[in-house]
């Protein structure tokens, strides 16, 4: 097969229109045209007429003319590589501590190796979680280890299932493959801003663990890490908490993929002195707007059209406060939810499911926050400085997990909640809103960044700073306030055998990228072994 990049094709086109361009493209006839796979297919919207802009692998006659004379390049299938397998097990099987992106791909490939790992997780399997998130929206009662942020999958796991990301090459592609043969819909190896949707996810986390054990490794649920076992500066074991006893277990390799939210794991390894360090972050609100009308300042006539769907968004800008604000997390068609980790805070998040048709779009609109605003050099200060902001808004919002909110109209004009807009949004939050003034549950620069910043993203999205946008807040959990320091054997730099790994270890940030640092560390840990 050869491969052709940059086709650009109506937003209706159908698959003998397809031929023809790639027969076009190629200056052959189309009758020669065999097979045609798409790559890849994204929006192309920076004209007046929307289209697509893909690239193809297509089956033609006389193929090495072709690659010789330079109308088209050799189309090399990608193929997932798989881990050479330990000639001997290890002495200690390796635990891997978190079944989030990172912690599911890296015990998934030390399985593959031959390494038998045990896979641990605070929370719940993700059958069970979902009863536990829906218990949490009907009674308002938190469990602390199986919500949002806690349990099999992640904070991923209920999100959008976004799989867009920056770091590109083939452990971005290993990972995609491995979504699809453990579930995912067979669009995400080819789509420009590909995702998976909360709806779906369950069933490809139950893939992934499915995966993990048919390789030879083992999973835990309900079991906590509460401690280590260090001599002389190397792992020798880890302390768990499962079903109601602390139980020892040897091991010389703990891969630590605890995720952002498990804070009192970070407070356990700035105990032990492995080394950390703070790290900046993001803090804002959730804002939501009329999913119709982000269609049609994206799409313009072409709004509404069903090989479309509903349209994203991305925005960003940098203030001469030296402040970021962008856009973190858009959920097409997608809602509000409640994302707390721990009692008498309010966290939210967004999430959307497959089809993206729900009535509003929603995203994070984020303030940088810089170590130097935590108030204290302490390497934990981020956390406390993100729990004040959430204990602020629990309070705020009622002291019942309510969230605080505010039409964007009210907070521009930085009045007291006064009666809804015109064509106001109607919030998704599950828990109930309560109208406040968000400079309460908001430090000082966050407020003034983003009172400047709207402005700005209304005249580059049109309607994009609507007085009836509703904004909900908090939003703390973007990513990790701590680093815990690695070399460049991925082990951490003050205690042999311990692997940090992932977004809470504030090594990657995103679905992708966090499973593709599982795959690294698990590669390193692998090469330790051999």
């Amino acid at each position: 097969m050869i491969e052709l990049r940059e086709l650009i094709l109506p937003l209706g086109y159908t698959d003998a229109l397809l031929r023809t361009t790639v027969a076009e493209r190629l200056g052959v006839s189309a009758d020669t045209v065999g097979e045609i796979q798409l790559l890849r297919r994204a929006v192309d919207a920076r004209r007046e007429r929307v289209r697509f802009a893909a690239s193809v692998a297509a089956e033609v006659q006389n193929e090495e003319s072709l690659i010789q004379t330079g109308r088209a390049q050799r189309h090399v299938p990608y193929i997932a590589p798989r881990p050479e397998v330990l000639k001997g097990k290890p002495r200690t099987r390796p635990v891997v501590c978190g079944a989030g992106p990172a912690g599911l791909f890296a015990a998934l490939e030390l399985a593959r190796a031959g390494a038998e790992p045990l896979l641990i997780e605070r929370g719940a399997p993700v059958e069970r979680r979902l009863a536990d998130i829906e218990n949490f929206s009907r009674t308002r009662i938190l469990n602390p280890s199986s919500n949002i942020q806690f349990g099999e999958g992640g904070a991923g796991a209920f999100s959008d299932g976004k799989l867009t990301t920056g770091i590109g090459g083939k452990a971005a592609r290993t990972v995609l493959h491995t979504l699809y043969e453990c579930g995912a819909p067979e669009e995400i190896l080819w789509q420009g801003k590909p995702h998976i949707g909360t709806d779906r996810l369950p069933d490809v986390v139950r893939g992934l663990r499915q995966a993990i054990l048919d390789a030879g490794g083992e999973v835990w649920f309900d079991t906590r890490l509460c401690g280590l076992k260090v001599t002389d500066g190397a792992l020798r074991g880890v302390v768990l908490e499962r079903n109601g006893r602390t139980e020892e277990l040897e091991t010389e390799k703990l891969v630590l993929a605890a995720g952002h939210s498990a804070r009192d794991v970070y407070e356990m390894l700035y105990e032990l002195g492995v080394p950390l360090e703070q790290k900046a972050f993001s803090l804002g609100v959730r804002a939501e707007h009329s999913q119709a009308a982000i269609d049609r300042a994206q799409y313009g006539s072409a709004a509404g059209h069903p090989a479309l769907g509903a349209a994203d968004y991305k925005l960003s800008c940098h203030l001469p406060s030296g402040r970021a604000v962008y856009s973190f997390c858009m959920c097409p068609g997608g809602e509000v939810v409640a994302a707390a980790s721990e009692p008498f805070c309010v966290v939210t998040n967004g999430m959307s499911r497959f089809a993206r048709d729900g009535v509003n779009a929603n995203a994070a609109i984020l303030v940088s926050v810089m170590p130097s605003d935590f108030g204290s050099a302490h390497p934990l200060a981020g956390i406390e400085f993100q729990r004040r902001w959430e204990h602020a808004a629990f309070q705020l919002g009622g002291g019942d997990y309510t969230a605080p909110a505010q039409y964007l109209g009210d907070f521009l004009a930085r009045r007291a909640p006064t009666k809804a807009p015109k064509r106001a949004v109607r919030g998704s939050y599950p828990l109930g809103l309560r109208f406040v003034e968000l400079d309460d549950c908001l430090p000082g620069f966050v407020t003034a960044s983003l009172r400047e910043a709207f402005p700005i993203f209304g005249r580059r999205l049109r309607g994009f700073d609507h007085p009836g946008a509703l904004l909900t807040g908090v939003e703390t959990r973007s990513s990790s306030p701590v680093r815990v320091l690695r070399n460049a054997a991925m082990e951490s730099v003050g205690l042999r055998g311990l692997y940090p790994c992932g977004e809470g270890a504030g090594q990657a940030g995103g679905i992708v990228s966090a499973a593709a640092d599982g795959l690294r560390v698990a590669e390193a840990l692998l090469q330790s072994l051999r």
